[in-house]
């Protein structure tokens, strides 16, 4: 199981007809955190004339949008149909708007607000989440480069090494692939140490 989400919290701008548009985006799971995020950039640009925000959380398939004051349909949803369109989950991105004195009319309002949902987007980058298994593995000092060499060649993210009467290393890997780096770590270190799982999670790969 697979989905995608942004890397970083980013802020994108540009200029439609002298209206300021600022782009922000960040990775969220709660609805607590996307209305912490848009309450956060409410209160640091309050002097703006919008801030418009769509959010998308995996876990209950809970979609919102506000259009803050631009006409009913011109904002939040066409920022939210691009997160849907990108197959997006768990991000929240507020546009501000600066207006500029020159009115944008409704279509042109649907695509500058699209435009600032893409280009939040794009500053905070795409990443893959997969769902990934984390392990604890103990080994002598003398398996340990040729241990990490084989996590590193299977694809597995050694996040901790812990250096003490021998080598602790935490790693995790992608579940789809956990079979096969189980079997070769057995190979490699003929029985004598295994690994510990420490739970699930979703991570990028």
């Amino acid at each position: 199981m697979e989905y995608k989400t942004v890397k970083s919290e980013a802020t994108g701008e540009f200029i439609e007809k002298r209206s300021r548009f600022l782009c922000h985006v960040k990775p969220v799971t709660t609805p607590e955190e996307a209305i912490g995020f848009i309450n956060e950039k409410k209160s640091k640009y309050w002097d703006a004339t919008h801030n418009v925000y769509a959010y998308i959380l995996r876990e209950g398939g809970i979609m919102r949008y506000s259009d803050d004051g631009e006409p009913q349909g011109t904002a939040g949803q066409p920022a939210l149909e691009v997160l849907r369109r990108e197959e997006l989950y768990d991000l929240a991105v507020v546009i501000t708007r600066y207006f500029g004195g020159i009115m944008l009319g409704a279509g042109g309002l649907v695509r500058a607000y699209a435009r600032g949902a893409k280009e939040a987007v794009e500053a905070g980058g795409v990443a893959l989440m997969c769902l990934c298994s984390d392990f604890e593995l103990t080994v002598e000092y003398a398996q340990y480069e040729q241990t990490k060499k084989l996590l590193e060649t299977l694809g597995a993210v050694i996040e901790d090494t812990q250096y003490t009467e021998r080598v602790t290393i935490s790693f995790y890997i992608k579940k789809s692939d956990e079979d096969k780096l189980l079997d070769a770590l057995t190979e490699l270190l003929s029985g004598q140490a295994a690994p510990k799982a420490m739970g699930e999670r979703f991570m990028p790969i």
